[in-house]
């Protein structure tokens, strides 16, 4: 869990798309660190919804500092890196690996509590190593011991800022069978638990309890910590509501082409490890009927054979982007409301489409009940892309 300060946690969604050119730091040289704590961080990220996936960050760890680069994932909270322990189930090389030198976490250590809170570390000794096993939602999971080690993190003005920082060195992984794993050699976890990069520099009032992330659609974005960088204007906030780990919304009321359609009361968590959106049975089939009743009498047709997602549709000619058909389909709207104000995360077609590599057009919202999420309703990369999603105590 998150430290509890007496703030209101809040959700910013920054709905007006922004263009990801040139340098980084460029885009912010109006708004230039402060000299002295806290600071603000700004990170360039590579990927894509389709066809990689996922979103990564290149960081730069250790005394030389070494590049290693990670999914960002805002649904866990540990950060690790595949680490060369020896390593088992790793899949990247040797020299790619992290290697320890004598900095594991004894089981004493308030950041080995952390770690397992609000259970207690298991220890025989306080002065063994501090162990760690996380599980994600695809069956995936990561082994291995808590460390500390330098972190080089930009500041705004372009700088560095070298923290010492806590995570994990997984000498033990696993990746679903189902997919190729990522090309990246770790996971940057976002959530709000106690363990995660951000709280840790939280907790050392380096930075404000903000970070955001901007996608883009076409591939690339950036990531930042802390709130010199949270736009004026452009705006809207909404409460998050959950005392567990996860970003999570609502109650939500979803709209489809401005009007309503009875599906209220939703609570949405966001996601960046997740690809795509999922909703639960229910409200899936509601937005899957609604796509199809517009689509009748329009040029696309249902296709059988393209695999990619759970549905597709034809055109005339193979497409190559989703703009060629974006006006054959229409905006989803999650309204969140909140008191007597409410505030609106406009999802486009082109932030719950995809082109399949055959050039059919698929639906990127998927049935979670199916995936095991119950009654989750999980917003991912694909409706996250064209403006940024940032998170705040």
């Amino acid at each position: 869990m998150i430290l509890r300060l007496s703030l209101l946690l809040i959700l910013l969604l920054i709905i007006v798309p922004q263009s990801i050119q040139g340098s980084i730091f460029k885009t912010f040289s109006n708004t230039l660190s402060p000299k002295y704590p806290p600071y603000s961080f700004v990170f360039p990220l590579s990927g894509n919804v389709f066809p990689l996936g996922y979103y990564s960050v290149s960081l730069q760890i250790g005394n030389p500092p070494k590049d290693f680069t990670f999914d960002v994932d805002t649904g866990s909270d540990l950060t690790w890196v595949q680490c060369d322990a020896p390593c088992s189930g790793c899949t990247v090389r040797t020299e790619l690996q992290y290697k320890p030198k004598s900095n594991t976490v004894p089981c004493s250590d308030s950041i080995c509590s952390a770690l397992h809170w609000p259970q207690k570390p298991e220890c025989l000794n306080p002065k063994e190593q501090c162990d760690y096993e996380v599980e994600y939602a695809d069956q995936g999971s990561s082994m291995g011991a808590l460390v500390v080690d330098q972190f080089s993190l930009k500041l705004l003005d372009g700088s560095s800022f070298v923290p010492r920082l806590a995570f994990g060195c997984g000498y033990d992984q696993h990746f679903p069978s189902a997919h190729l794993p990522p090309a990246t050699v770790g996971v940057l976890g976002l959530g709000k638990g106690k363990i995660s990069i951000l709280t840790q520099l939280v907790s050392a009032r380096l930075t404000r309890n903000v970070f955001g992330h901007c996608l883009s659609s076409k591939g690339g974005g950036y990531l930042f910590f802390g709130d010199n960088v949270i736009p004026s204007t452009g705006v809207s906030w909404t409460t998050l509501v959950s005392p567990n780990n996860h970003y999570t919304t609502g109650p939500a009321e979803l709209l489809y082409n401005g009007k309503a359609t009875g599906l209220n009361g939703l609570k949405l968590i966001f996601d960046s490890g997740s690809t795509y959106t999922y909703f639960n049975r229910k409200t899936y089939q509601a937005i899957v009927n609604l796509i199809g009743n517009n689509l009748k009498g329009k040029p696309v047709k249902d296709v059988k054979d393209d695999k990619t997602l759970a549905i597709c549709w034809k055109g005339a000619k193979p497409l190559k982007s989703v703009l060629e058909v974006k006006n054959l389909f229409k905006t989803l709207t999650i309204n969140f409301k909140n008191g007597r104000t409410n505030s609106q995360l406009q999802i486009p077609p082109e932030s719950y489409l995809i082109v399949s590599k055959t050039g059919n057009v698929c639906l990127g919202i998927l049935n979670g009940s199916e995936v095991g999420l119950q009654d989750s309703n999980v917003i991912g990369d694909i409706s996250m892309q064209g403006g940024d999603g940032g998170l705040r105590q």
